[in-house]
């Protein structure tokens, strides 16, 4: 019996030592975006004004860390009007219906000191989905304002917008299945 509580207040006091770190993406210095081919010519970007991002990691290399996204369907901007509009109507993303996208992580695997592999599950339009997306750490540092740790990445990947029962009334070739994602995210410790 004594045995028993001594390794129960050992496992407590070890336990104790591992803390999560909870990091959250400064908005002003972050971007949540995609790109589509129009036409098979060109490429049109957009972005999502609104989103928020966080990481929990108790690594300092991010090596068991856990993402979690949410963006703002309707927030969703191409610098054209017209577009957006049809964007956020019931041919793409249907804002009335679908008001959010949303990411989780399943898993943050890292390939060397500034590659990682992130697989999760991805909400678009009703629809959830496993992905692989690539990151880079781009570099660690303090933020001189706030004089707290923060960390920069990049996140790449591509999806099939047929995959989440997108816009399936456009030809692809006028609106590529393919679209490419992209975030930029500053990441501050909280």
């Amino acid at each position: 019996m004594e045995r028993n509580l001594i390794l129960a207040a050992l496992t407590l006091i070890s336990l104790k030592g591992i803390s999560q770190t909870t990091w959250v993406a400064d908005k002003a210095h972050s971007k949540l975006g995609f790109t589509v081919t129009h036409l098979l010519v060109t490429d049109v970007d957009g972005s999502f004004k609104k989103f928020d991002a966080k990481i929990t990691s108790s690594k300092p290399d991010f090596s068991d860390a856990s993402i979690e996204m949410t963006a703002d369907a309707s927030s969703v901007f191409t610098d054209n009007d017209q577009r957006d509009n049809h964007l956020k109507s019931p041919d793409f993303f249907d804002v009335a219906k679908f008001t959010t996208l949303s990411f989780k992580s399943t898993s943050f695997t890292k390939v060397d000191a500034k590659h990682y592999k992130l697989a999760g599950n991805l909400t678009i339009h009703g629809v959830t989905k496993p992905v692989v997306l690539n990151v880079v750490l781009n570099g660690l540092g303090t933020n001189p304002y706030t004089k707290k740790p923060l960390a920069g990445f990049k996140i790449t990947g591509a999806i099939k917008r047929s995959d989440f029962a997108i816009g399936g009334s456009i030809p692809t070739a006028v609106v590529s299945d393919e679209v490419s994602l992209m975030a930029n995210a500053e990441m501050d410790q909280q």
